[in-house]
C-alpha cells in the first residue's frame, strides 16, 4: 500500500480547490507553451539559448509543481494531480474539464475509474 502524507479531501473539498488546481495548470501550460513558441520562430538556436529553454522550462514545471503542493495536492506527473481521499485519490490530468475519476492508491493512473 502507498504511503499516505498530507491532507485528505472529501469529494466536496476536492471540488472546490479543482477551479484553482486547474487554473494554475493552464497557466503554466500556457506559459510554457509561449516558450516554446517563442524558441520556435528563431531561425537558428544556440546551445546556450536551447539550455536556456531547457532551464526556463523547468522552472516553469517546478514552479507550478510547488503551488500545487502548497494547496494539499499531490503532483503525480506532468500536468497530472491527485488529491488523496484517504482510500486512494481523486485524479485529474490537464486538459480534463472535470475532476471526474479515482484511483486506489496501488492502482495509479492506469486504474482511474469514473467517479459516478
Amino acid at each position: 500500500m502507498a504511503q499516505r502524507t498530507g491532507r485528505i479531501f472529501t469529494y466536496d473539498e476536492a471540488l472546490a480547490l479543482f477551479p484553482l488546481v486547474r487554473d494554475r495548470t493552464a497557466s503554466a501550460v500556457q506559459e510554457l507553451e509561449a516558450l516554446a513558441s517563442d524558441s520556435a520562430t528563431r531561425e537558428s538556436e544556440s546551445e546556450e539559448e536551447h539550455e536556456e529553454l531547457e532551464t526556463a522550462s523547468r522552472e516553469v514545471v517546478a514552479r507550478w509543481a510547488a503551488e500545487i503542493g502548497e494547496l494539499g495536492c499531490q503532483v503525480k506527473g506532468l500536468w497530472l494531480v491527485d488529491w488523496d481521499a484517504g482510500d486512494g485519490y481523486y485524479c485529474w490530468r490537464h486538459p480534463e474539464p472535470a475532476l471526474a475519476h479515482f484511483h486506489g492508491y496501488d492502482e495509479g493512473f492506469a486504474g482511474r475509474i469514473p467517479i459516478t
